[in-house]
């Protein structure tokens, strides 16, 4: 996705391959806070097999963080960063994340398990526990230069797995609910410093190329790999549309900013992106979910229809 992205880029903006590069290493993740939208809640539950769902949340969470040293390594050979550096920079951060994400997952999961044994979290709700190991998780990454999306990501499944699990089962719908008013004010401020000015001397490139990344960054990648994935037509369609760009788009953009100065039509080009992104997959998201269940004679329920 990402050598695709730099390429359209290259293509369409017509810019020197390190600034696509930068680009096309931005946008290259599949945004989870976005995608969250598409695999939660009840409507996806009815329209949409728990394993497309678990796939393309699993997918979206790792590469997230995972994203980092292509980041890196463009950050490298564009600006003065030498390879060894930016290589050494980026094992410490994913690596490191990691570490600290199964560590800190683990030992929040064995306290929560200590807790409840001698009743202390019997009153406490448990979506405070996983907010404050959360933060817990970023403020240690921030301290310690790791990649805290990935750090963060990693200490969710570890936690899952060392915790029971029944004491989330109740509270994962306001989970969702805090995670989406939680990004709302991010959006907002989004929506609020959208560039015009440099959009309207992009002109329609910056449209054009916003609508080819949403076409070909992903969609003939997973078309390609159904058969090793063991995906459907459908799911490969499915799948492959719905990569948003998002959060971690802006996330990437600003850092790359703030290393090496960014030049305004590439930033500007970027948030095309991601406001495209968002909106296309905001309007298809139900009928993309209609659609599928018709195409795999899905039930609401996503059992297959019996014949007869």
């Amino acid at each position: 996705m990402a050598l695709i992205s730099t390429g359209l880029t290259a293509g369409i903006l017509g810019v020197t391959l390190g600034a696509a590069l930068l680009l096309g290493t931005a946008i290259c993740p599949t945004d989870p806070v976005l995608a969250s939208s598409v695999v939660t809640g009840k409507p996806a539950e009815e329209d949409l097999p728990a394993r497309a769902r678990q796939i393309l949340s699993l997918e979206s969470g790792a590469n997230d963080g995972l994203a980092l040293p292509f980041v890196l390594a463009a950050v490298a050979l564009v600006g003065p960063m030498s390879a060894g550096q930016a290589a050494a920079d980026a094992l410490w951060q994913v690596l490191g994340a990691v570490a600290l994400g199964v560590l800190a997952g683990w030992l929040g999961g064995r306290a929560l398990r200590a807790g409840e044994a001698h009743g202390a979290t019997a009153h406490g709700p448990m979506l405070l526990f996983t907010v404050l190991l959360a933060l817990l998780v970023l403020g240690l990454s921030g301290v310690l230069h790791l990649d805290g999306v990935l750090a963060a990501f990693v200490a969710g499944l570890a936690f899952n797995l060392t915790s029971t699990g029944s004491e989330r089962t109740a509270e994962v719908e306001i989970d969702e609910a805090v995670n989406r008013f939680a990004v709302l004010p991010m959006f907002v401020l989004l929506g609020a410093t959208l560039p015009w000015t440099v959009w309207g001397e992009l002109g329609w490139t910056a449209i054009a190329l916003a609508l080819a990344v949403l076409l070909l960054r992903r969609l003939p990648v997973l078309l390609l790999l159904k058969r090793p994935l063991n995906l459907g037509w459908p799911d490969g369609l499915y799948l492959g549309w719905f990569g948003p760009v998002g959060v971690s788009a802006v996330f990437y953009l600003t850092l790359e900013a703030e290393e090496l100065g960014l030049p305004e039509t590439v930033m500007a080009a970027g948030i095309m992106v991601v406001v495209v992104s968002t909106v296309a997959h905001g309007v298809t998201s139900s009928a993309g979910r209609l659609l599928y269940r018709r195409l795999t004679g899905q039930t609401p329920t996503g059992q297959p229809m019996l014949e007869g």
